[in-house]
């Protein structure tokens, strides 16, 4: 039985630079929160050890292993086995956080794409659900997992069309929504938290990045989720328990890894 307040972060930096002056306390607010189980994924070899040891040290800590688009430029190609060792070696609910992210330009592209399609390949033979980065790259993403299909995952921060998020969905993906969608202006994000089908959503902050509305420009944290899911709950029509009990279900699908929280903790 998965517990009455217990929401699920799928994705959460925890291990951020930003947050070396209070890791702990941010982790126990948002406990105190309801937030039972936040994602942490990695962005990088060098930060693969981090994540593992923040993982075994936080209560409610789950991680994902992987190589971030933005981060392929200071990677080598040595980088894709010792992922591959690393994923074998550790328990991890997702390979994540990869992807593609052609706003940021000049980018290489095809250098992107490379560790992107070896990575694909990786989450496929080790059965792993997959955290994408996508961004300005929507159609390239897709394009590569219709090449290596994986075992479904999340579309993270999801600012694609209703096209392309029905195509997602058909993939076995679900798509996450966090603080962007509590900014008035962000019509289209907002139209698809509020409509697309509920077995196809989940929540997410992008701690310490993506703050919703009310934190302006400041640093966002995983005590938040309960507020944003309280914006989506609004938009949808629905309460937000119902909202909790659904994407803490679909989260906990997606990314069968995940413990569920119990009953009384």
């Amino acid at each position: 039985m998965i517990a009455a307040a217990a929401w699920v972060d799928t994705h959460c930096h925890l291990d951020a630079a930003e947050f070396d002056a209070d890791r702990r306390s941010v982790a126990a607010a948002a406990r105190a929160a309801g937030v039972a189980t936040l994602v942490v994924p990695s962005v990088a070899r060098d930060n693969f050890q981090a994540v593992a040891q923040l993982c075994r040290d936080t209560p409610g800590c789950v991680p994902a292993y992987g190589i971030h688009p933005l981060f392929v430029d200071r990677a080598d190609d040595g980088d894709l086995p010792a992922l591959r060792e690393f994923l074998v070696a550790n328990p991890a609910v997702a390979v994540g956080e990869i992807g593609l992210d052609f706003y940021q330009q000049p980018c290489d592209q095809v250098r992107q794409e490379h560790f992107f399609s070896e990575q694909l390949m990786i989450a496929r033979d080790l059965h792993l659900p997959v955290l994408l980065h996508v961004r300005r790259a929507v159609d390239a993403v897709l394009k590569q997992l219709r090449r290596v299909p994986v075992a479904g995952g999340i579309a993270h921060a999801f600012n694609g069309s209703r096209v392309q998020a029905e195509q997602f969905i058909a993939m076995g993906f679900k798509l996450g929504f966090g603080g962007a969608m509590t900014h008035p202006r962000a019509t289209r994000i907002r139209d698809l938290a509020a409509t697309l089908p509920p077995e196809s959503i989940v929540l997410e902050t992008d701690a310490p990045d993506i703050p919703p509305a009310w934190l302006e420009r400041g640093r966002n944290d995983p005590a938040q989720l309960p507020r944003i899911a309280a914006v989506m709950a609004e938009l949808r029509g629905v309460s937000v328990e119902d909202l909790r009990r659904a994407t803490t279900a679909n989260a906990v699908a997606v990314l069968p890894a995940i413990v569920p929280p119990h009953e009384g903790g």
